[in-house]
């Protein structure tokens, strides 16, 4: 997946359970990037939550000094995934490349 316009991710579904759950790995494929292709971990489960629903996400990342970037990036697309499920508009992603 072309990520940043020039930066290309890799990885591979391990675990997919309709409307509950998907698993997946995640990582670069640079060479010498310190989150190599697949050497991320991603979990994202759905669940129930009286009228809504609630997102759990954890992205392990075995590469010291990373985890402010990784937390960023799932804020502002969480964030964007949310004014979007109330069917809001979220607008052009600031983050998008050309």
């Amino acid at each position: 997946m072309n990520v940043e316009g020039d930066g290309f991710a890799a990885g591979r579904f391990e675990e997919l359970v309709p409307v509950r759950r998907v698993v997946f790995t995640w990582g670069w494929e640079a060479a010498g990037h310190p989150i190599p292709a697949g050497s991320s971990r991603v979990e994202i489960e759905l669940v129930p939550d009286g009228r809504g629903t609630r997102l759990r996400l954890t992205h392990t990342v075995g590469a010291p000094g990373f985890r402010a970037r990784v937390e960023a990036g799932w804020g502002h697309y969480a964030a964007r995934l949310a004014i979007a499920s109330a069917g809001g508009d979220p607008g052009p992603d600031p983050w998008a490349c050309d």
